[in-house]
């Protein structure tokens, strides 16, 4: 069973939620004498309940059955004012039984940005093994996101980040429309929160919940964008860290308000890889039975889709999004995705030529998650997060400009990479992005293809983190390794790390 299912104000009192200790003894005496602002919540008693939320929650249900607690930890929604108003972050743990060789608390988190992990410990006990009883297992909704205190802005779409720029400026001056709208309206209907939906304070909300938990350190596995999440707790809360795994490694360099800029090579090589893979099933798909022919074949459909929306079922999938629902699929090389994109394109094709295209259930569920009302409250999140770390001014002929530039080299990944969003109307920032100068051991896992989290990005923290070891998976076009790609190699080696707490002497690798 795979873990995921498958994202100066505070100055003042940064160093002092950080802990660090770098300061004269005078100083650091006068710290520790110093009451604790966050008392009320690093000492709250923690109401741990059923987890299930009435007949229809699945999830809910499969943690009870399963053994696990959940509760509501209540944070501050401004960590400058916490004496003021509060959010809850909601949690499950799953304990362990092996109190012979208890370690802690394990925090998982799925990525995303906004990734929902409260029911991450169902899936991760199956992979760790016996190794899971040494922690309990701990899931998190981020702030804003699942059960945690909600934020919905009330768009209309599923994504503000797989939408592509189209065929010719009057198709981009559709999107600039799109995205000034989108970040006036989550203006107005969240503007009083929106400062504070940052990754800097979600990991102030983990050390809240660490403290909650009693634990004086917090392990932690997380994915994608997970990884950066880790990062930015290590930075503000040095010395916190116990075991600390990171798969498929987002790098502070490369976290940007546009999601895939960077990523246009890796992803084009991934839709190149996907369609020599698909030629070789022309029997069962027939989109051609060359690599070349599968690729003509996509560009008829986003060439098509400039030309009018396609129909697919109920839906009008229309050239800004008909490019990312083949992306979407692309960040895996094992059969079962490969074949998901290749269903996919081949609804899209039927669509480009005008024929009768009903979508799988898969699709279908896609569709209604990209083109309605349905997707809008993680799109919300996702969106907030990310303009609320990074959101920069580039000006709108910028955006353009890349469009054009990339669309030479990337023809279906640039202009969906490099198109603009919601970030360039967002409010600045209320905190710069965190520069991370720390060292922490920690165990980093990558694929040399992953098409998300490039490998350069995992090879710049391993030099950053001289303490930490990269382990390698050799030529798989995979974003998330373990418990996700069935290679016995990364399992076994993260397992060995989790029961330990020994990193190997040196970097290791894996065959895909």
């Amino acid at each position: 069973m795979a873990i995921s299912r498958r994202i100066r104000t505070f100055a003042a009192c940064a160093v002092l939620l950080a802990g660090t200790a770098t300061a004269t003894t005078t100083v650091t005496a006068t710290a520790a004498t110093a009451p604790d602002p966050l008392a009320r919540f690093h000492d709250q008693r923690v109401d741990w309940h059923a987890c299930a939320q009435g007949a229809g929650d699945e999830a809910g249900k499969a943690l009870d059955a399963a053994g696990a607690d959940c509760a509501d930890i209540t944070v501050p929604l401004d960590y400058t004012r916490p004496g003021g108003r509060t959010l809850t972050v909601a949690v499950s743990r799953l304990k362990g039984g092996d109190t012979a060789h208890h370690v802690g608390a394990l925090l998982l988190n799925n990525g995303g940005p906004a990734g929902p992990s409260l029911d991450m410990p169902l899936g991760a006990a199956p992979v760790m093994g016996e190794v899971a009883g040494r922690y309990d297992l701990i899931g998190m909704d981020p702030r804003f996101v699942g059960r945690s205190t909600p934020l919905d802005c009330g768009w209309d779409t599923g994504s503000a980040f797989l939408r592509s720029a189209g065929a010719d400026r009057a198709a981009y001056r559709e999107e600039v429309a799109l995205a000034r709208d989108m970040a006036a309206r989550c203006e107005r209907t969240n503007g009083d929160v929106l400062p504070y939906v940052t990754t800097r304070n979600t990991a102030r909300d983990m050390d809240v919940i660490r403290a909650a938990l009693g634990e004086k350190k917090l392990s932690y596995f997380a994915y994608s964008y997970g990884s950066y999440l880790g990062q930015v707790y290590s930075q503000l809360f040095p010395g916190r860290t116990d075991r600390m795994v990171l798969d498929g490694v987002a790098s502070p360099k490369y976290i940007d308000q546009n999601l895939l800029r960077g990523a246009e090579e890796s992803n084009e090589a991934a839709l190149g890889a996907w369609a020599s893979w698909a030629a070789a099933r022309h029997t069962t798909y027939g989109l051609g039975d060359t690599r070349a022919k599968v690729l003509a074949t996509v560009r008829h459909i986003v060439d098509a889709a400039s030309d009018r929306p396609l129909r697919i079922g109920a839906y009008q999938v229309d050239e800004h999004m008909a490019p990312g629902l083949i992306v979407a699929g692309l960040g895996s090389d094992r059969d079962e995705r490969r074949a998901g994109v290749a269903e996919t394109v081949r609804v899209l094709a039927r669509a480009a030529d005008r024929k009768p295209a009903p979508p799988s259930e898969a699709l279908a569920g896609q569709l209604e998650f990209l083109l309605t009302g349905a997707g809008s409250a993680p799109s919300s999140q996702m969106t907030a997060i990310l303009c609320g770390d990074v959101a920069e001014r580039r000006g709108v002929g910028t955006y353009w400009r890349d469009v054009e530039k990339s669309r030479e080299r990337y023809p279906l990944v640039g202009p969906l990479a490099n198109d603009i969003n919601p970030c360039e109307f967002w409010k600045r920032p209320a905190e710069a992005p965190t520069v991370l100068d720390n060292d922490v051991p920690a165990l980093l896992v990558n694929a040399t293809d992953d098409p998300r989290t490039g490998y350069a990005g995992a090879r710049d923290l391993r030099a950053q983190w001289p303490s930490s070891r990269l382990l390698t998976v050799k030529g798989a076009r995979q974003h998330g390794l373990y418990g996700e790609y069935g290679n016995t190699c990364v399992d076994d080696s993260v397992n060995t790390y989790l029961r330990t707490g020994r990193l190997p002497a040196r970097d290791q690798s894996c065959d895909a």
